[in-house]
């Protein structure tokens, strides 16, 4: 099976946005149900990117990736929080 590279899924969807060599700054991995909620901080970068896994993900906490995410929001108590939800991550 031919694997996607990052070009064509933004090229594909307009809506992606795809950076690289990242900073991790901070990793931090919860159980929700059977997934865990992967949340990744970002060097120079204020919103929180997120992405679910189903098995428990080694710590790239001040390792460099590249990512292919897009923008969205999530409410929490009447108020809207912004984050990235990551499509694609892979070490650099």
């Amino acid at each position: 099976m031919k694997k996607t590279t990052a070009k064509s899924l933004t090229d594909k969807h307009a809506a992606l946005i795809h950076s690289e060599q990242k900073t991790v700054i901070s990793h931090v991995q919860r159980e929700d149900g059977d997934w865990y909620l992967n949340t990744l901080l970002l060097k120079g970068i204020d919103v929180p990117f997120k992405y679910r896994r189903k098995k428990r993900y080694k710590s790239l906490q001040n390792q460099q990736v590249n990512l292919t995410y897009y923008p969205s929001t999530e409410s929490v108590a009447g108020l809207d929080f912004e984050f990235m939800k990551v499509i694609r991550i892979k070490l650099s």
